[in-house]
């Protein structure tokens, strides 16, 4: 059984900046991705960002290209997302999931092991 744990949530203003861990409880470097979602009140979880098994390969949202950074430490099971100058419309409680193959995916039934979630609250 996988267990991830979020933490890192919190109030931000506009324009801050914050950063999100998401460690394992197992090894994270046996060829999954790691990927982060988000969901905000009302409506369904969406993609944020991946990142595969090695980390060379990231993808983003449109919304957070460019503001928001997907990285990981397998050393230490760890996930990390930057984000940079966020946006009130980035308030939502963040995910991170383990990805079910190796390559980095957007949809949540191609991942099958999810964290509780933290809150992200920015003020403008």
């Amino acid at each position: 059984q996988v267990q991830l744990v979020e933490s890192g949530g919190g109030l931000v203003q506009a324009g801050g900046s914050l950063r999100l861990s998401c460690a394992a409880s197992v090894r994270t470097d046996r060829s999954y991705a790691m990927g982060w979602f988000r969901q905000a009140p009302g409506k369904e979880r969406e993609f944020v960002s991946a990142i595969n098994w090695s980390g060379i390969r990231t993808l983003y949202a449109e919304s957070v290209k460019g503001r928001f950074t997907i990285s990981r430490d397998n050393a230490k099971n760890t996930v990390y997302l930057q984000m940079n100058s966020p946006r009130p419309e980035d308030t939502a409680v963040y995910y991170c999931a383990r990805g079910r193959y190796s390559t980095v995916k957007i949809t949540t039934e191609d991942y099958d092991y999810w964290g509780q979630g933290t809150q992200v609250t920015v003020s403008s």
